[in-house]
């Protein structure tokens, strides 16, 4: 063997930075090179030994076949149709199906009762296929709905995804106290899961935050501040800890800046590895990812191929189990055949073809990204303990301190885009002159509307300052900047 190196002597960090700051020509290194997330994390052009830290990594064998749950989202609002979505989804290649639930048919498919949802799921073996639940303030009474459907198959693979926080924080009102609302889903879900065994019960997501705008330490905050609300109303329900940690699945939101990604489903798992060890628990987190809405565009929708694709990529290499990839069309309305199939084949090329599952935590080493991580865990910490020492994530939202921060970063980002520091692609950048009209579903929610049970509870209202959603692209397109479809 050549040693090819051993004229070389061992490389020299002021060597290195001398030579960059002549290419520079007066321009301040850190002006140059560095560039800051949204959190105000810098990211540095390069990396060395000295940047390694030790990053607790998840090492857990996943299936080389299956290694993560391609979840598709069911949102047509036409029951017949959206069972028939879901069927040729599962059936293309879907492992699983998140179903959201509006009786007024605007954002999902109009269930209001349990013949309702039925006829959504008609043909899905809830045995053996996954169905989960995006249902509101409704969630209580769809849990129910769902776990009658299940017939008390204790193996049935449900998550019931019972979520009232989210709800509240986009909504900005809660129909009666927003504790009682976490006393109810709790309630119900401590005796859904005495006959689902394998069922998950609360989703602690940070999802508002994203979609809202803010950064993903402050995303990550809010959903550990959730997790453990949900997990202290379980314990109060008559769970063990234990077992309330472990029907808890964390949801995490992951747009086109893939490397950001990869780190933000790691420090979730260090953060939440942090909470149940303070606990006295073990319970691995499980992590749901889904695709950023506020990333879509609606000028030349193509390009959100792209994105979605990143997004995807950064759910496989950061260890996510279950990925949710929209629809490229998902800012213009409802997916046609040909969108849905686009969604389901990114990620079977990402799973079966380019093979990202086949090594557990491909980033750990990598001094950039290990680095990255550590970041982000040690600012969503610092933000999850300003959230509980104002009280706990119910009294952070009512006193505005979580919109706050959220309408500062906002506000931050919207004027990289408008200075163009930020470009978005096919709006900002390289507009398309030629843009191809995208086909979408366009179904009447009012011909599929069904009456709404109620979900108000016994008291007051609560509020918050809402969280409302926005795509930033959409100050450019000619749409006010807090439209989203």
């Amino acid at each position: 063997m050549t040693p090819l190196a051993e004229d070389f002597g061992p490389p020299d960090r002021v060597q290195w930075l001398a030579l960059v700051e002549k290419t520079l020509k007066g321009q301040a290194f850190d002006d140059a090179l560095v560039t800051r997330t949204a959190d105000g994390v810098a990211i540095r052009p390069l990396y060395t030994v000295e940047d390694g830290v030790l990053v607790a990594r998840d090492l857990r064998a996943r299936d080389p076949d299956r290694p993560w749950d391609l979840r598709m989202r069911v949102a047509h609002p036409d029951p017949r149709q959206a069972a028939a979505e879901g069927l040729k989804d599962l059936e293309n290649g879907g492992a699983s199906l998140l179903l959201a639930l509006d009786p007024s048919g605007v954002n999902g498919v109009a269930v209001g009762a349990l013949q309702d949802l039925a006829q959504a799921l008609n043909g899905v073996m809830l045995d053996l296929a996954p169905v989960a639940l995006d249902a509101g303030f409704l969630g209580p009474k769809a849990a129910d709905w769902l776990g009658t459907l299940a017939k008390a198959a204790p193996n049935a693979p449900l998550a019931f995804h019972l979520d009232p926080l989210t709800a509240f924080t986009q909504a900005g009102t809660s129909p009666g106290p927003i504790e009682a609302h976490l006393v109810s889903a709790a309630t119900v879900g401590a005796r859904l899961a005495e006959t689902y065994a394998k069922a998950s019960l609360f989703l602690a997501s940070g999802r508002a935050v994203h979609e809202a705008g803010g950064s993903n330490t402050e995303e990550l905050a809010v959903m550990a501040a959730s997790a453990l609300a949900y997990a202290k109303a379980l314990v109060r329900a008559g769970l063990s800890m234990q077992e309330a940690f472990s029907r808890i699945v964390l949801g995490v939101s992951l747009d086109a800046e893939y490397f950001t990604g990869v780190a933000k489903l790691r420090a979730a798992r260090a953060v939440w590895a942090r909470i149940t060890e303070a606990c006295g628990v073990s319970a691995p987190a499980v992590i749901e990812a889904r695709s950023s809405q506020r990333m879509l565009t609606r000028a030349d929708a193509w390009t959100n191929l792209l994105r979605l694709t990143s997004a995807g990529f950064a759910g496989a290499v950061g260890g996510a189990d279950v990925v949710q990839l929209g629809a490229f069309s998902d800012a213009l309305g409802l997916p046609t055949a040909f969108g849905r199939r686009q969604a389901r084949n990114t990620q079977l090329v990402l799973m079966e073809e380019s093979h990202l599952g086949r090594v557990a935590d491909p980033a750990g080493g990598s001094w950039y990204l290990d680095s990255l991580t550590d970041q982000l865990a040690r600012a969503a910490w610092g933000g999850f303990q300003a959230i509980e020492a104002a009280g706990g994530i119910v009294t952070a939202l009512e006193s505005g301190l979580v919109a706050d921060i959220v309408g500062a970063t906002r506000a931050a980002q919207q004027a990289q885009f408008a200075d163009k520091s930020r470009k978005i692609l096919g709006v900002t950048a390289f507009p398309n002159a030629d843009d191809k009209p995208v086909e979408v579903a366009t179904p009447d929610p009012a011909d599929f509307a069904v009456d709404a049970p109620s979900v108000r509870l016994p008291g007051p209202d609560s509020r918050c300052p809402p969280l409302s959603p926005i795509r930033f692209s959409a100050a450019f397109e000619g749409a006010p900047m807090g439209v989203q479809a």
